[in-house]
């Protein structure tokens, strides 16, 4: 397992990653707070028509209708029974439905026993999936593994680029062979380098859009094949990378990248350019996924591994 996972409201150097968290959130955070008026004053009354409002500031957040009516019936069976008074233990409330909601899908990133370990990240175009893996191999890097990079989007040269760029500032080798190349065959090169190098994780890129010659899925499910051919179980991990800007939109993407090549779990990027960070909830409720991690900004430390508690203190932060 990866270490050094956020804290809420820790000291030193993980208090910048729960600044990070909270200040990538605040768009979101806005816009539930907008939505229940003046209960971050402590004037409202908890009753019927502010649950109203708290139902609708949870749908336009993109939590979903089926975390949203989990959340708000929740809620509603303990103002039956008086447990909530004010806006701050209205507050606690929400945040508590919120981690045992998400909860299940916190599931830290492992490298498994496997040598190597292979993950295959994939994701539509623009949602991040190369500045992911760099910032991926930085971790397991300072962690003490031998990483190794695929750069199997061969459709965009400046994919190419980056990944060796990436591979560069982390010190860890990068098997490409240009733009056009065969994307499987890049993989395959990849996989069978790390073998005879004894590395224990090979990060595998791939495109997010093709030409129209030649489908997504197919390209993804051929490369899923031919990893077959090599045994060991490859991949180990399909790690699928959503923009949270698309809200649940994003189930559709689950949907078709799992039916492709079997999604294992999920990364959430751009939090910190969107109102719509509410659907990680409705993600974890409709797919069950584990969510590995989530991006909150530019820098090469603003990926975090996903934890509910910090993630919804984060959320809420301003409310009550």
């Amino acid at each position: 397992m990866l270490k050094g996972r956020t804290k809420l409201d820790p000291a030193g150097e993980e208090t910048s990653s729960w600044d990070r968290l909270r200040s990538s959130l605040a768009k979101t955070r806005q816009r539930i707070a907008a939505g229940v008026g003046d209960l971050i004053l402590g004037e409202r009354v908890i009753d019927t028509d502010l649950l109203d409002e708290l139902e609708t500031a949870l749908l336009v957040a993109d939590v979903g209708v089926e975390a949203t009516d989990g959340i708000i019936n929740a809620i509603k069976e303990r103002v039956s029974r008086r447990e909530l008074g004010d806006a701050a233990q209205l507050r606690d409330a929400l945040v508590s439905e919120l981690v045992e909601m998400l909860a299940p899908v916190a599931k830290p990133f492992e490298v498994g026993p496997e040598r190597p370990y292979v993950v295959l990240v994939v994701g539509v175009n623009g949602v991040g999936k190369t500045t992911l893996i760099g910032k991926l191999a930085k971790r397991l890097v300072a962690s003490g593994h031998e990483v190794l990079l695929a750069a199997g989007d061969t459709f965009r040269a400046a994919a190419v680029e980056q990944l060796s760029d990436w591979g560069k500032r982390n010190g860890t080798a990068v098997i490409s062979q240009g733009k056009g190349a065969d994307s499987a065959s890049v993989i395959y090169d990849a996989i069978e380098a790390a073998k005879a190098r004894n590395v224990d994780v090979v990060l595998a890129d791939t495109a997010g859009r093709l030409q129209a010659k030649v489908g997504l899925m197919d390209e993804l499910e051929k490369i899923k094949r031919v990893m077959g051919r090599l045994g060991g179980g490859a991949p180990h991990e399909v790690l699928l990378v959503l923009d949270a800007a698309v809200g649940q939109n994003a189930l559709v993407q689950v949907a078709e990248f799992d039916k492709a090549v079997g999604v294992k779990s999920l990364a959430i990027t751009k939090l910190d350019g969107t109102a719509k960070a509410g659907a990680i909830v409705a993600i974890a409720a409709a797919t069950g996924l584990p969510v590995r991690f989530i991006g909150v900004g530019e820098g090469v430390d603003d990926l975090q591994e996903f934890d509910p508690e910090t993630f919804a203190n984060a959320l809420l932060a301003d409310l009550g």
